[in-house]
């Protein structure tokens, strides 16, 4: 029923043992961040659903699409090579029935990101999605908002943009006042600390104006109590990597490095975040960088902590001659750490990316973590390889045909318009129409290493990986669980369970793992493909079993249809744009789930009759949602 599920026996049987490199010769950087000020959650009213000028942020959509911009942009952030060639798999199984779900919410999306503080947002797409919850509440942050929730879905605050949040001016107010650029939101609530740790990457700007202007930092807010509502700390850790402010010289390319994919990880001592690191104003890519904060100092909100900076570009690190990239983090999300080694935080990244197939994991150690509690943390990063099934990067995914009004707008020449005959006058002076077609190129992720777990004494973590079920190759989920130790000196683990699974005429996509302390878990992910618009589903995973059933908790209501997926707004060949990653978190027994999916349909007419927005179901320009779930396994 699910494929290439791979047990390995507790005893008699050969163990996957890493590579060992040492840390002793690695260079570290130590620096101290102060307190830079103080937050709460700041709705303010929502704009008008207005067309306007600029609707998005052509510093970061030309980033995404990969093309630099001569006016300040930054170049694709994507490493990867492929499609990798697919694993042949038969499909899996499509649940009838949802017997493990306990609650279902729509969260955050796409109009109600766009109009938030007073309609001073761009259009976004991606969402992102960050997740986390704790003693009655959920908080999901997007891109680029954020918002409370209890835990039957209702909202306990208005939705705040994260400008306001981190003290910033609004992300644009029209025509030409720039504020910084605030992207990849993740949180974490720490059952140790009783703390909400809510992160972003802020890159900043030429004074108002929309360049950017190369400085860039991460944006780590730490509540003060154990409610979200309340008031948070704000801590800035520079990213440039460029020798000034601090930070070490990476010799970029250009001038700055970006910090950009920044991550939370945690152990009972350690708060951990990673970013890859690429040039900012040419193309390459660095290395992933690793920084280590005692938790205790950020939750106590000490008006100065250290950071303690690892570079996996280090020659003592490199792995077929290329460093870390998406070193994913683990967290701990029911308190449990592992204790080797003065405390020990584990993380695991993808070789896929760089030759768009492999049979190797990297596993990660910073051990001594203990030591960030004192005036001198002595941390030390080892690493090695874990020998695994074989996985690849996946081919972009398709969706099911239904009414895309948006594109057919732009690809009208008939509707009256007070500018002429044509919808797509109301978005273009010239040049239209524009043969648009529905997208069927849907991105699928590139094979890096999505969210780990540390729990019941293993390491949990999926990647998007390509399947074969007799047809054409597809996007499936590859899934790991790793028996790790420790010893001075090295790293190993042994391959507890392993599996691909995927779904027939169907892709799965952005996986996100959560793991109870017992060692229950789920798999979030995307559904889409001939059958399904795309929809949030997920299917449970244990040490034993490995994947069951594929569920389906909220069907799409119709195909993607946003800015990214038509030429005549981003370029040709477009890049829709989906993800970039989704997220679990674990409260008690219970797991949430969020993913993005598409809540809302209506035809062209609709469209246009109700000022672009299906009756207040999304914007002109896009229509993703959110979908929040949680599951008892």
């Amino acid at each position: 029923m699910i494929v290439h599920k791979t047990a390995v026996c507790a005893a008699g049987c050969a163990m996957f043992f890493a590579l060992i490199l040492f840390g002793n010769a690695q260079t570290t950087t130590t620096q101290q961040i102060t307190r830079s000020g103080a937050t709460s959650m700041q709705p303010a009213p929502q704009g008008t659903d207005a067309v306007q000028d600029p609707e998005v942020d052509t510093s970061m959509t030309e980033a995404d699409l990969g093309s630099a911009d001569s006016g300040g942009g930054m170049v694709n952030r994507s490493i990867a090579v492929g499609p990798g060639p697919a694993v042949s798999a038969l499909s899996g199984k499509k649940a009838k029935s949802n017997p493990q779900l306990n609650v279902s919410f729509n969260g955050l999306n796409f109009r109600q990101q766009r109009l938030a503080n007073n309609g001073n947002q761009f259009s976004v797409e991606p969402p992102d999605q960050g997740v986390c919850a704790g003693n009655g509440f959920v908080m999901e942050s997007i891109n680029d908002v954020l918002r409370v929730f209890d835990t039957t879905g209702n909202a306990l605050v208005g939705v705040t943009d994260l400008n306001s949040f981190y003290g910033y001016p609004a992300a644009i107010v029209r025509p030409s006042t720039f504020g910084p650029e605030v992207t990849d939101p993740s949180c974490f609530f720490d059952p140790d600390t009783q703390r909400w740790f809510q992160l972003v990457l802020t890159l900043d700007r030429v004074g108002t104006s929309s360049r950017l202007a190369g400085p860039n930092h991460l944006d780590l807010a730490v509540s003060q109590t154990s409610s979200p509502l309340g008031g948070w700390n704000i801590y800035k850790i520079p990213a440039q990597d460029d020798g000034s402010q601090g930070t070490p010289n990476h010799n970029c390319a250009g001038g700055p490095c970006l910090g950009d994919y920044p991550h939370i990880g945690a152990d009972a001592n350690g708060i951990y975040i990673t970013t890859n690191e690429f040039n900012f104003f040419a193309r390459g890519f660095h290395g992933s960088q690793i920084y280590a904060i005692s938790k205790q100092a950020l939750a106590a909100g000490q008006p100065s902590v250290n950071v303690v900076q690892f570079d996996s570009a280090d020659s003592s690190l490199l792995l077929d001659g290329h460093p870390g990239f998406t070193v994913w983090p683990a967290t701990n999300p029911t308190g449990q750490s592992a204790v080797d080694l003065g405390g020990t935080e584990y993380l695991l990244s993808s070789v896929a990316v760089f030759s768009g197939s492999d049979n190797r994991l990297r596993l990660w150690a910073l051990s001594n973590t203990q030591s960030l509690n004192s005036a001198s943390p002595a941390l030390t990063l080892t690493t090695g390889v874990v020998n695994v099934q074989n996985y690849a990067v996946p081919p972009k995914s398709g969706q099911k045909v239904g009414d895309f009004p948006f594109g057919q707008c732009l690809d009208d020449s008939t509707i009256s318009t007070p500018f002429g005959a044509g919808c797509w006058r109301f978005f273009f002076v010239s040049g239209g129409p524009f043969n648009e077609v529905e997208v069927q190129t849907i991105d699928s992720n590139d094979s890096r290493m999505q969210q780990v777990v540390f729990a019941n004494g293993k390491l949990w973590g999926a990647l998007d990986t390509a399947v074969n079920f007799g047809g054409p190759n597809q996007a499936g989920i590859a899934y790991f669980v790793l028996k790790p130790q420790i010893t001075s000196g090295n790293v190993s683990a042994t391959v507890a369970f392993q599996g691909i699974t995927g779904l027939a005429n169907n892709n799965l996509t952005y996986p996100a793992v959560g793991v109870t302390g017992s060692g229950r878990g789920v798999i979030a992910f995307t559904v889409l493909g001939a059958d399904n618009f795309p929809s949030a589903g997920y299917a449970s995973l244990d040490a034993k079993v490995g994947v069951g059933d594929i569920h389906v908790v909220s069907a799409g209501l119709g195909p993607d249809d946003g800015f990214t997926a038509y030429k005549a707004e981003v370029g040709d060949p477009p890049r829709t744009r989906w993800g970039d990653y989704g997220a679990t978190a674990v409260d008690g027994s219970s797991i949430w789930i969020a993913s993005e999916y598409i809540g809302q349909t209506c035809n062209l007419s609709t469209y246009v009759a109700t000022g672009f927005t299906c009756n207040g179901t999304r914007t002109s320009l896009g229509n993703w949602y959110t979908r929040i779930s949680k599951l008892t396994p």
